[in-house]
């Protein structure tokens, strides 16, 4: 690393993250775009390891990109009043709350399924696969997909 310019693997790599994780941030516009070379490669500095690290954070606490967008207003901002930051934490710990009804729901699911077969058996006689085989009801089918969203 020359002087404070990093190029796109250091930054990652002081970060934590990839390469391609950086540029996702960059293009959701949560990384300010930093400089560039003669040789048109990106050169970072120290405060876009910080503003990456702030990201990531807020990432690893679930929050949605535009959740990260609001909090990075109020970090650009250090002399606005930070009450929505408290309503946006509250929102979102309501959110998470939620969340974790609806895995405990599911984990409920799971093991009133794992409990319809004792033993090991022929697959045609296993009642798991047969349970499954019947059709979700409107609740089941709200857990179904425990993946996060893009956004």
């Amino acid at each position: 690393m020359s002087g404070s310019a990093l190029k796109i693997g250091e930054l990652a790599k002081m970060t934590g993250s990839q390469v391609e994780t950086v540029r996702y941030y960059e293009r959701e516009g949560l990384l300010p775009a930093p400089h560039r070379s003669e040789g048109n490669y990106r050169l970072y500095d120290l405060a876009h390891v910080e503003h990456l690290q702030f990201v990531l954070r807020c990432r690893s606490l679930d929050m949605t990109l535009n959740e990260i967008r609001e909090l990075l207003k109020f970090r650009d901002a250090p002399e606005k009043n930070c009450g929505a930051v408290n309503e946006l934490l509250d929102h979102h710990i309501g959110h998470v709350t939620t969340r974790i009804a609806e895995l405990q729901s599911l984990e409920n699911q799971l093991k009133k399924l794992r409990k319809l077969c004792e033993k090991s058996q022929m697959a045609r006689d296993c009642q798991i696969l047969q349970g499954l085989s019947k059709p979700q009801s409107a609740k089941t089918k709200k857990l179904a997909s425990h993946g996060r969203g893009c956004c």
